[in-house]
């Protein structure tokens, strides 16, 4: 990749993919990708996706492809914002195809059934050496849309790397950081949706700002734990993809993670609280993985082990919470 203008494909139309999309057409090529055929026609006909990120225009110069292959095909930079559910079927196209360009993704979240990280899919379908890494970060897509100030981090395996593709990618409104500690970035960004769900519950039983900032802070150091277990670094969970994302996650009210925590405090059932919420929210699924693999690695996560309880049923929201309160007291 040179220094120009690059050709970037956003595969995942859903409000994360577009704002990045919004955000990188300002600057580059940029083309989105999505499955449902009938969403991107109503896209390019109006200029917006008025369904999952509305009032947010799209540049005259963002293209709209509904056929994979040809979204694919001229690529400089391929760039997955899909859940992670669909991040291993389109590395396996990708895999296939003749374009062999570098992938981000912007997924968070741990694979069901595998407990994979996003980074383990990608060595798997395109093999250990491709070019790849992950952009994670506190980032609401409607205020990157927006043009609004973010920041986030870009982190691969090879640091020389991720600062290249940082200063390709980096904006005034959206400045990228470069990390090389990919394992900690991904953590990071994956469990602290399972945190958000508990400061919902927490938020939405009138516990008060000081339950919420302890959870916070309690979850901060369960990351952590879970993170530096599986190889991350401690400092990583300090900065953007982990203090930062957590904060905002827990405390944003776009927060969609938040607003099922929130839900289940008045007693919704989880499949309800899904189908009002119209978007995936992906720490209702990351957070079976995490606690598996909390399990694996002998790693005590109390936060993410009682939102489990909460997501199976097996408890209500008030238990789970005074459940947590009421653990024995431990040094810090």
């Amino acid at each position: 990749m040179s220094d120009a203008a690059l050709n970037i494909t956003v595969y995942g139309a859903g409000a994360w993919g577009t704002a990045l999309a919004i955000a990188y057409a300002q600057h580059h090529h940029v083309t989105l990708w999505g499955r449902d055929t009938a969403a991107l026609d109503e896209c390019a006909r109006t200029r917006t996706n008025q369904a999952l990120l509305p009032g947010a225009r799209f540049p005259d110069t963002l293209r709209i492809e509904a056929d994979l292959a040809r979204a694919a095909r001229s690529a400089d930079l391929h760039l997955v914002v899909t859940p992670v559910a669909g991040l291993r079927p389109l590395a396996e196209h990708l895999a296939a195809s003749a374009n062999t360009a570098p992938l981000l993704w912007a997924c968070k979240g741990f694979e069901a059934g595998s407990g994979k990280l996003a980074h383990e899919i990608v060595a798997e379908t395109l093999g250990a050496d491709h070019p790849c890494g992950v952009l994670s970060g506190p980032s609401f897509a409607a205020e990157v849309a927006a043009g609004l100030p973010a920041a986030i981090t870009l982190a691969a395996t090879d640091q020389t790397r991720a600062i290249a593709w940082a200063q390709l990618l980096h904006q005034p409104r959206l400045r990228l950081y470069a990390n090389d500690d990919i394992i900690g970035v991904e953590v990071g960004g994956a469990v602290k949706n399972v945190m958000a769900i508990a400061a919902g519950v927490a938020d939405g039983l009138s516990f008060g700002l000081n339950a919420r900032a302890a959870l916070i802070t309690r979850g901060l150091a369960e990351i952590a734990r879970l993170g530096t277990a599986l190889g991350g670094r401690q400092e990583t969970f300090m900065g953007l993809a982990g203090l930062g994302d957590l904060v905002l996650t827990c405390t944003g009210d776009l927060s969609r993670n938040r607003r099922v925590g929130l839900a289940l405090a008045e007693g919704k059932g989880l499949d309800d609280i899904l189908a009002e919420l119209g978007h995936v929210a992906e720490g209702v699924s990351t957070t079976r993985e995490t606690v598996a693999l909390a399990a694996r690695h002998g790693v005590e996560m109390p936060i993410s082990e009682a939102v489990n309880a909460l997501l199976d049923g097996r408890t209500d929201a008030r238990q789970a919470v005074e459940a947590l309160l009421a653990r024995d007291p431990r040094s810090e």
